[in-house]
Formats: C-alpha cells, structure tokens, sequence
C-alpha cells in the first residue's frame, strides 16, 4: 500500500513537535512527508528529499496534492485552512481549540460529513488509555455515586509569552475572533479531558454553562477563570490560571461518594483516592499518538480519539467565553510582579487555594467573594 502524502502547516511553535513526528513517520514509510508551510519554514537541509516548502497554508493546500494535513496555526485562522484542505479531500488532524467560533465549528463539522473526510482535534490526552480505564472503574461502583467532575492547572506565562505573537492573548484581532484565553488555549485539555472522563463530548450534551473571566496580565483575554458545566444531574467545574507562583501539572478529576480517581494528564497517571483524599492506588497509562491514529483511522483500524464532533461541548465553552463580557482586572492589591528563573511574571495572591476552593465548592472567583476580585 502507497504511504499517504503528509503536509504540515504550521512548522514552529508548537508545529516544531508535529514537524518532528512527520520526519520520524517519514523515515519509517509510515506516511510521504510531501511538503510544508510556515511563514519562516524549514530549511531544505532540516527536510527529507523533495519536501516542498511554502510560506502559506493556502498555497500549500493548492498545490502540494497530500492526503493528510497537520494544522497548527494561529486560532482565528483553523476554519478557513482547514475547510480548505477538506474541499482538497484532506483529511485533517488541526490543533486545538477546533475554531474560533461554535458557528464556524458548525460549518466545519458538516463540511467533514459532507465531505466524508476525517478531522481529528488536537487534544493530545485524550489519546490517553487512562479515559477508558477510569470510566470503565467509575462505571463499575468503585467510587460510589458520582457528585461532581473538575479540571484544574496553575501554570505561569511570562511576559514574552504574551509578546510573542500578534494574536497571543488576544480577544479578537483585526475584527477577527480569536479567543486566546487560559480556558480556550493553553489549559484547554482540562476542559476536554474532563467531558471525556464525563462521556459528555457533544454540543447537546451541555445543559447550561457559566464563566467568570479574570486577568492579571495586561491582555484582552482571560488568564485566571472558572467555568462551571450543567450536564444534566452532575457538574464541570474547570478552575485555572496563568498567574500561580510556579507551575505545577493540572489534573481532572471524577469525584464521588466513596473517593475519587484523579488523572494528571499531561503525564498520564491516575490516583484512586478514599473520601479523605488519601492516595490509595497509582496507575501510570501509555498515551496513543493522535496523527497516528488519524492515520489508522483512514484504513479503518481504528476509531478517532478526537474526532470533530466530540468536540462539540469543548466548543461551547469556547463561545461562552467569546460572548461572555470582557474579563476584569485583578485587584492591582493582589498581584505580585516576580522576576526569577521562569522570566517576568504575575502571582496572584493565594491563587493556587482560590483555585482549589472553586472545585470543592463549585462555585466562581466572584461567588467565593475571592480577595483579587475586589473592586479596585
């Protein structure tokens, strides 16, 4: 069987992992790594033979003739390319968050039907074996009855982090949507994971939904939120923040009557815990990689992890924080500026408490009457 024709768009950045996972697919005949594009792409010497290179995704969709692309360009640009590469009969594996807009998630997905083509969302956890292993022991008994689900990260982003780009923490650019918030962007797997461990996935499956937008950082975006989910007899409480002291792997977790299982997806271990939250069993998971499964999907052998559709509830999310008001400003009494090994950066005063509180409580920054959120 001819290896599939691979382009990437989007080459550094993040894109610098997927280009890493082409070239290694490339040399073991897995896929033809056929050409890429980035507005500085790679050097001829850093590709295989005969990659082509382009400074625009739509060039390259043009003319490259792949069969598989791997988006990974900036948030407001996701629809266009990748409704293009479908039309091309592409099949997609684009980064997260799918689009910018539920509308335009909307169009995209019946695109993918219409088209009959496969579109794989980048959320790289939820390839992981601990989703299916701890639904499969919640479904079991082992924790009881369950009375809540939360998604939590305390990451740091410096100052160059919200310099690097035009778009970076940004609500709209240029009349465009963009949406680069903690909870749309850089901790969207909490969000994703959690609705996974939920079987929760589609649109419909959200019965009503809450966001309550902060920043420390002088952006447009949020970067300290919660957001709280109505699935229908349980709840999604998501509590997270750019602005902690330092950062520290977030997790999700499923909490019922008689303990919990939490998983730290970013490194795929999972905790059963008792009711006092004593850690009673550790499981480390292997995690599939999600081109690869695109890729075995093509040929039927297997199903998508992250397939458009199950990204419809994650996308609800995105447009509530899109209609939401803009995010408010942290009480300047609240904030430290830190300068040390992780560069120059916001703390919020007891975020990482105000974070935990917000889980065990269900409950936002403004409800819990949280000291940053004071009026200055």
């Amino acid at each position: 069987m001819t290896a599939p024709r691979l382009a990437l768009i989007g080459t550094g950045g993040h894109g610098r992992g997927h280009l890493a996972q082409g070239i290694r697919l490339h040399e073991q005949g897995a896929v033809r790594l056929v050409a890429v594009a980035d507005p500085h792409p790679p050097t001829a010497d850093e590709l295989p033979d005969g990659v082509e290179r382009f400074t625009g995704g739509a060039e390259l969709i043009a003319q490259a003739g792949a069969d598989v692309a791997v988006i990974c360009t900036p948030i407001h640009t996701h629809f266009e390319l990748a409704a293009a590469a479908l039309e091309a009969g592409m099949d997609v594996l684009l980064e997260k968050p799918t689009t910018a807009t539920l509308d335009e998630f909307e169009r995209l997905a019946s695109l993918a039907d219409r088209t009959g083509r496969l579109v794989q969302i980048g959320f790289q956890s939820l390839g992981s074996a601990a989703i299916g292993l701890i639904r499969s022991r919640v479904a079991a008994g082992e924790i009881g009855e369950v009375l809540r689900y939360s998604a939590t990260g305390a990451w740091v982003r410096n100052d160059a982090y919200w310099a690097r780009s035009a778009w970076a923490g940004t609500r709209t650019l240029d009349g465009r949507v963009v949406a680069d918030g903690v909870l749309t962007n850089p901790l969207a797997h909490a969000t994703a994971t959690a609705l996974a461990l939920a079987g929760k996935t589609r649109a419909a499956d959200v019965l009503s939904l809450e966001v309550d937008l902060w920043r420390a950082a002088d952006i447009e975006a949020d970067d300290t939120s919660v957001a709280i989910f109505d699935l229908g007899g349980v709840r999604l409480t998501t509590a997270v923040t750019l602005a902690a002291v330092a950062r520290t792997d977030p997790y999700v977790e499923v909490v019922g009557s008689d303990g919990s299982f939490r998983l730290w997806y970013t490194i795929d271990v999972v905790e059963r815990r008792d009711a006092t939250g004593r850690v009673l069993e550790t499981i480390r998971t292997e995690r599939a990689d999600l081109l690869e499964n695109l890729l075995a999907a093509r040929v039927g052998d297997e199903e998508l992890f992250a397939p458009i559709a199950d990204t419809g509830a994650f996308m609800r999310l995105v447009d509530c924080v899109v209609e939401a008001p803009a995010p408010r400003p942290v009480a300047a009494s609240s904030l430290e500026v830190v300068d040390d090994e992780q560069g120059r950066h916001l703390v919020i005063t007891g975020i990482e408490e105000q974070l935990d509180l917000a889980l065990r409580h269900e409950r936002t920054f403004s409800e819990l009457g949280s000291a940053f959120t004071a009026a200055t």
